[in-house]
């Protein structure tokens, strides 16, 4: 099973973005997706963002996660 992290943005910087996700910042490969701005909510997997989520889905993400945790 794939564990994707929903992540804020808070920078983007040359195909890489600063996200913070919980508090726990950390810097991911953001190429593969347009148009990425600081704000926007993506999903997480293996160091890359693969995809832009809205903000009702960060949430229901983060409380599967304090779920299963």
């Amino acid at each position: 099973m794939c564990v994707g992290l929903s992540a804020r943005v808070v920078n983007v910087t040359n195909g890489a973005a600063l996200i913070d996700a919980n508090g726990a910042q950390r810097t991911v490969s953001a190429g593969i997706l347009e148009d990425l701005e600081p704000g926007d909510y993506i999903m997480v997997h293996a160091g890359v963002a693969i995809a832009k989520i809205s903000e009702d889905d960060e949430q229901e993400a983060a409380e599967v996660m304090e779920e299963l945790l």
